[in-house]
């Protein structure tokens, strides 16, 4: 089948997947970068206590990285995005190229400390957008038994954010229980899981950070681009 075949399609602007347009980018060799976030404010938060264990696995994996502490961020919109916290998070939302989310499950849900992180984050930055093929991994952890409302809720925002979600993801029941007095993860399934997923998140985002803008690009939104161009240039041939 050829374009000709597709009557609803613009040629110039339809461009098919290659292997060797996939692959063309030479791969980068610096260390994988890594954002990590958590949600609580608790002197001794257990998703900050998870996601640190996550940074130290990550770490040993090869990757650097950051863990963005909330205290002290706005809620969204409460005051102006020049605020110190809020560049502070963007500036690193735009370094990094792979993120772990981790948040505690209140009252069914996600807190509303990691989504104003999330909501502070936006879809475009002028021409840039900060998050798109970007890998994500989630995580949360539980006062009590073991669900996943809250990583059901983040994949639905990193799906949002254009991010590239990977298909594994930790829930840590009883979170109070399965951390030491010095704050250590003790050893166990849950800690298990938590080792598959920054390793998966590694490998995903060594696969994706190269070809980001090539999985990124769009058909809809060249088209788009090419009528706004072509708008432009008729405006100042008037």
């Amino acid at each position: 089948m050829t374009t000709q075949d597709l009557p609803n399609i613009e040629p110039d602007l339809f461009d098919a997947p290659t292997a060797y347009k996939v692959f063309a980018t030479e791969a980068s060799s610096h260390a994988p970068r890594i954002l990590l976030l958590y949600g609580s404010l608790r002197e001794r938060s257990f998703s900050r206590l998870a996601v640190e264990e996550g940074a130290r696995l990550l770490e040993a994996m090869g990757a650097e990285t950051r863990i963005f502490n909330p205290r002290g961020l706005p809620l969204a919109d409460a005051e102006d995005a020049s605020h110190l916290k809020v560049q502070e998070l963007r500036e690193l939302v735009q370094w990094s190229e792979g993120m772990v989310w981790c948040s505690p499950e209140r009252h069914g849900a996600m807190t509303g400390i990691m989504k104003t992180q999330i909501d502070w984050i936006p879809l475009s930055i002028g021409a840039v957008r900060p998050t798109q093929g970007k890998t994500l991994a989630v995580m949360q952890v539980c006062g009590g038994s073991q669900s996943f409302n809250a990583v059901n809720q983040l994949r639905v925002l990193g799906r949002w954010m254009r991010m590239v979600t990977i298909p594994n993801q930790s829930s840590v029941p009883k979170a109070f229980m399965e951390f030491d007095d010095n704050d250590r993860m003790k050893p166990s399934a849950y800690y298990a899981r938590i080792v598959d997923v920054m390793e998966e998140l590694v490998k995903f985002t060594l696969l994706v950070r190269d070809r980001s803008d090539y999985l990124t690009d769009r058909y809809s939104e060249r088209k788009e681009s090419a009528a706004e161009l072509s708008k432009r240039v008729n405006q100042r041939s008037i």
